[in-house]
């Protein structure tokens, strides 16, 4: 028996019973398979260059935390560009580097190549077979329909090693065994493999509309791309109607395999379709329009965790009460949890790290991110402790070995002794002007505070970000809130006292340093919130998807560090408000 045939068993998500046995054995057993993922990758890898320089051969566990140091990208970058310009895998990988995966960049604000291999396929199959096998325990009948689940790729980019580099998600996209599986979704294979990301979400929502009565789940990646979808829509549902009334495709679709694919599904004019669809998007308010359009779905799968729970509100208004799912935790370093009970509400989700992914290390951390203690400790798995923060390092099978992939989690409880973790934020992602650090989560708590002034009004925040403006003394911390009507209006009329209020209230709902510094030692100045028109957060997105991130991986900057995106969104300013007196200094 094989390594990977051992730590990657079958996993059928038909077989419930079987395959539900084989999630808890794994869960059951986390600290036994965790030391023998550690030495199979150390066993394999001993002989890479990267390892030999810290370790001699050497292949003990003890000798691996003592003398292999926990890295950042910076400190491997040089290693993964060696490989993109024609060196050898065996620099970090006894296995063959067969390709190079590109992070998104808008969450840590930097773009990186990861690598990967022919066997990690196995892995991610392995893994939504087993993502599956949860949902399936709590929502039946998946199998007597098709998904609309919206998906997108991205041009790859050939390396001067002949190696393909693309994001995570258009690689598996891309993928054999993706293509065998495509039929069970509603978006036909070529319309996800349309490069126009325009004409790929038009034709992909068409195909949906036509296939309503098969869908029994609709999803996207992030809540930030569902969000988009739904604009796109409210954009262009009359074309779409037209299209289906006459059985054509619009002109402007000119992808020849995309447009063919949809004429498929077309297959001449629908009149009793458009009236029916037409009916339900003309109306005052799109309030559950997700579940009027779609009635036989049972959820959506969305990611709302970390920074994507911000547009919880907003996703469940339109999806009108249908459950919101976050399935599953993974980045474009490895695929790394479950979310064993995926009907519960959004903002309680925690996560089962799944042990035969890879070796998993944790840095106790204060909540800001910041390691209590020295960096170079790290304890194992099963070791944490409940609310304890840690920020995430893994060992991989793909070459990565005590890597920080830079994600704060926090521990929420214990699933048979296995801990469970909730995503709290991105390490680094901070607001400072000061003394004080004002973290992701912090910030957006505040901001969730701060909203409950609006909301009452009919008003949705749809989006928001930030930035420390040094341009004046003191500086200042400035929000760009976008802003929508529950009725569909793009941008409501408030007072100025309502958003100076909501200044206030995020100001006041900060930490005991921020107001230190904002009310007594004066070194930070008034909050500022700057409303940008309807729309402003999709050209910002349009802008990071031009430099190279992908529409699938695509999460909302918190706080701005481009020029470029800055001028993008203060071009599109309507209005401006800053916080009217000084937070409360409590004893």
């Amino acid at each position: 028996v094989t390594f990977i045939d051992k730590m990657l068993p079958k996993c059928d998500p038909s077989d419930k019973e079987g395959s539900l046995k084989l999630l808890e054995d794994l869960i059951n057993n986390a600290a036994g398979i965790q030391q023998q993922v550690l030495e199979e990758i150390l066993n394999r890898n001993s002989n890479t260059e990267y390892l030999r320089g810290f370790l001699n051969g050497n292949t003990d566990k003890k000798m691996f935390k003592q003398k292999v140091p926990m890295v950042d990208y910076e400190d491997i970058k040089h290693y993964i560009e060696k490989i993109a310009n024609g060196g050898a895998s065996d620099i970090i990988s006894a296995q063959p580097i067969t390709e190079l995966l590109t992070s998104s960049g808008t969450s840590g604000g930097q773009r990186k190549l990861m690598p990967t291999t022919a066997e990690e396929l196995e892995r991610i199959v392995f893994f939504n077979n087993l993502m599956a096998t949860v949902i399936n325990r709590y929502i039946d009948g998946l199998d007597k329909g098709k998904g609309m689940f919206l998906m997108f790729i991205k041009q790859e980019i050939i390396t001067p090693s002949g190696l393909v580099a693309r994001p995570a998600m258009t690689s598996y996209y891309k993928s054999s065994h993706f293509k065998k599986i495509s039929s069970s979704y509603t978006s036909p294979y070529e319309t996800i493999m349309c490069l126009d990301s325009k004409q790929s979400m038009y034709c992909q929502l068409l195909c949906g509309l036509i296939r309503r009565d098969e869908v029994v789940y609709i999803g996207t990646a992030f809540a930030s791309v569902f969000l988009r979808a739904i604009k796109f829509l409210e954009e262009h549902w009359q074309e779409m109607c037209s299209n289906i009334r006459t059985g054509n495709v619009s002109d402007w679709i000119t992808d020849k395999s995309c447009r063919s694919a949809v004429m498929n599904i077309l297959r001449g004019p629908n009149s009793k379709l458009v009236n029916l669809i037409e009916s339900l998007f003309h109306v005052k308010s799109w309030e559950g329009v997700i579940k009027k359009l779609w009635p036989g779905a049972k959820y959506v799968y969305v990611i709302l965790t970390g920074s994507m729970a911000q547009y919880i509100p907003m996703v469940d208004f339109y999806c009108g009460g249908l459950p919101l799912v976050s399935a599953g935790y993974a980045s474009s370093e490895c695929y790394i949890g479950l979310n064993l009970n995926p009907l519960c509400q959004p903002y309680d989700v925690s996560y089962t790290l799944i042990p035969n992914m890879a070796y998993f290390e944790f840095i106790p951390v204060d909540k800001n991110g910041e390691a209590e203690g020295l960096v170079g400790e790290a304890i194992d798995l099963v070791d944490v402790k409940l609310e304890k923060h840690y920020e995430l390092v893994v060992t991989t099978f793909t070459g990565l070995y005590r890597y920080r992939i830079g994600d704060i989690l926090m521990v929420t409880g214990f699933y048979n002794n296995t801990p469970q973790f909730r995503f709290v934020h991105r390490r680094n992602v901070v607001l400072s002007i000061d003394a004080e650090k004002t973290n992701e989560e912090d910030l957006q708590n505040a901001i969730t505070r701060a909203r409950s002034i609006i909301e009452p009004l009919g008003c949705f925040l749809t989006d928001y970000t930030s930035f420390p403006d040094i341009s004046s003394m003191p500086g200042h911390y400035v929000l760009y809130w976008e802003l929508k009507t529950r009725g569909g209006e793009a941008l409501p009329e408030l007072r100025s006292t309502t958003l100076e209020q909501c200044c206030y209230r995020v100001e006041e709902s900060l930490d005991y340093m921020y107001k230190k510094c904002r009310s007594e030692d004066k070194a930070i100045g008034p909050l500022e919130i700057r409303v940008v028109k309807y729309g402003a957060f999709d050209a910002l997105m349009d802008l990071f998807i031009s430099q190279g991130s992908s529409v699938s991986q695509y999460k909302t900057p918190r706080c701005i560090k481009s020029d470029e995106a800055l001028q993008i969104l203060n071009a599109r300013m309507v209005a401006s408000f800053f916080s009217q007196n000084t937070p409360t200094l409590e004893p």
